[in-house]
């Protein structure tokens, strides 16, 4: 078990860490007021999540992701006690130790995805166990914590509470929440601009992902005509691609989403910088994943140089 000396000098890291990378950021309100005064990074960071590899360990996903050449790292799932490897009943110990393995890699974590929070027990344990996925963000010094929202009617306006009530926690912890297009009454960006609007806080955004909005609509609607709709909104992209007629595990590029176009009318809505994460790639043993990986951030990297 790790002393309270330590957990709080990787706090200060966590802190210096969140400071430059959000020199860059697109959260509202955050990227002209902090400034540290090292090196700007790049307008988009572009990272992968750990999702391809989540029928292997954690750590085998993040060997892949950083032999792949990213710097940047999205912690989401893998095979282990837990799907999900950040969540509610996750230790600070349990947190540190994986903020380790990533820092050991050269990588940064730039978002996590922390599954749910127990909102149906009640509106108070939703809060607590929001807060400690917002602290483990800020152990892991990751700058945005990615929701899925509910897909259960009868949560719809506790689990949006709970949101609201932990966003000024969020910033006090240098931590941005975002909600993801994720089914049920956040499949658009039309839904998902109504929720934002409702929990009605700066802290809360859209993290969008166009492969989701061809998925959760059967592929009638096209994620170039819904970035439309999401202006002023957008932190950060979950890159997935899609095809017919439910097939989301594939590289970016090889299917249905006009990711260039749809970038383009991101960046037109406000979204100029900010992270790109890949989320999911072409499946195989960890190596063919790995190589991917590679393949998918070359991609994504012409995508932000090329006209």
């Amino acid at each position: 078990m790790q002393s309270i000396n330590t957990v709080m000098k990787t706090q200060h890291y966590a802190r210096r860490d969140f400071i430059r990378l959000m020199a860059a950021s697109s959260l509202v309100g955050w990227g002209s007021r902090i400034g540290s005064g090292a090196e700007d990074p790049p307008a988009y960071q572009v990272g992968c999540y750990t999702r391809p590899w989540d029928q292997y360990s954690y750590q085998t996903a993040l060997d892949g992701i950083a032999e792949a050449g990213f710097k940047y790292a999205g912690l989401m799932t893998a095979k282990g006690k837990s799907w999900v490897i950040v969540h509610v009943e996750s230790t600070p110990e349990d947190v540190m130790a994986i903020a380790a393995e990533v820092s050991k890699r050269g990588l940064k974590t730039l978002s996590i995805y922390g599954g749910d929070f127990p909102v149906a027990q009640s509106i108070e344990a939703g809060i607590a166990g929001l807060k400690k996925l917002i602290d483990h963000c800020a152990l892991c010094s990751c700058p945005h914590l990615l929701l899925g929202g509910t897909t259960d009617e009868k949560l719809f306006q506790p689990y949006y509470k709970v949101v609201a009530e932990c966003c000024d926690y969020a910033v006090s912890k240098r931590v941005g929440l975002s909600v993801k297009p994720h089914g049920g009454q956040n499949s658009t960006g039309p839904q998902c601009r109504q929720i934002i609007e409702k929990v009605g806080h700066r802290n809360f955004r859209l993290w969008y992902d166009p492969g989701n909005i061809f998925y959760y609509s059967d592929g009638k609607l096209d994620p170039v005509e819904d970035a439309a709709t999401v202006d002023g909104l957008v932190v950060g992209m979950s890159v997935k691609d899609f095809k017919p007629p439910k097939e989301v595990q594939i590289n970016p590029g090889r299917g249905q989403v006009d990711f260039r176009t749809v970038l383009a009318r991101l960046k037109k809505g406000g979204f100029r910088s900010g992270p790109l994460v890949i989320e999911c790639l072409d499946g195989g043993t960890p190596a063919q994943i790995t190589a991917a990986a590679q393949t998918a951030r070359q991609f994504v990297e012409a995508l932000l140089v090329t006209p």
